[in-house]
């Protein structure tokens, strides 16, 4: 359970993601979508019950939560890369400063990581002289530096013009046939059919239904999921 005074944000979460999977998050905003999936790293903290990731259960120490965002990248709508930093920089800072790689290491990981993501010949230039789509390929690039067990994404094309969508979802399509364990907040509803094992829909912070894309998709007969369909599809 999650709470901010008198609201309740997440309630009666029952929750878990296996080794290898893929799971898309949808539903209406203000549905708990976002709190959930900060609560997994550690950036949001829970008021009742527990999350383990990895063998490592929240709430905990300080060097609990240290930890588990250690394993678990992180990308946000926003892109949160340094302005004053080279993309070069921006990508190999974390994996220097928390898993203290050399600086060669890092820069050799983040010209791989980059070159992965489709932009190797932005590396030496800095995040306001990329589009929105590149900056965003930085992020994930920048995430993954750390080589983490999970990867959450918190509805990342949102802050996307229309056009600069595909690319970032095409980044995350490769990403999904490398057997990342994986967490996604999304509206793209033709994405999650086609990436996710498993879509969750929440709404009101609880978990309305758990299936399978065909059958999220053909079978569902909830109302509160019909509803936000008929307004997206």
């Amino acid at each position: 359970m999650r709470r901010y005074g008198a609201f309740t944000a997440l309630r009666g979460i029952d929750f878990r993601v296996r080794r290898g999977e893929v799971v898309c998050i949808v539903g209406p905003s203000g549905g708990g979508k976002s709190t959930l999936l900060r609560t997994i790293n550690g950036l949001e903290a829970i008021d009742e019950g527990s999350i383990t990731v990895d063998g490592i259960r929240l709430p905990g120490s300080r060097r609990d939560v240290t930890r588990i965002r250690r394993e678990v990248g992180m990308v946000f709508q926003s892109f949160n890369l340094f302005p004053h930093m080279t993309v070069r920089r921006n990508v190999a800072l974390a994996p220097m400063r928390a898993r203290g790689a050399s600086r060669d290491e890092a820069s050799a990981r983040a010209e791989r990581l980059l070159r992965r993501v489709g932009i190797g010949d932005q590396i030496d230039k800095y995040p306001e002289q990329l589009s929105g789509g590149q900056q965003q390929r930085v992020a994930i690039a920048r995430a993954l530096a750390m080589e983490p067990r999970v990867m959450l994404f918190d509805e990342p094309t949102s802050a996307l013009d229309a056009e600069m969508v595909s690319e970032v979802l095409q980044v995350i399509r490769e990403l999904v046939g490398t057997g990342m364990t994986m967490v996604i907040v999304t509206h793209e509803l033709g994405f999650a059919r086609e990436a996710a094992d498993r879509i969750v829909f929440m709404d009101g912070g609880t978990i309305v239904v758990e299936a399978p894309p065909a059958r999220f998709f053909a079978n569902t007969t909830d109302p509160r999921v019909v509803s936000f369909l008929s307004k997206i599809l």
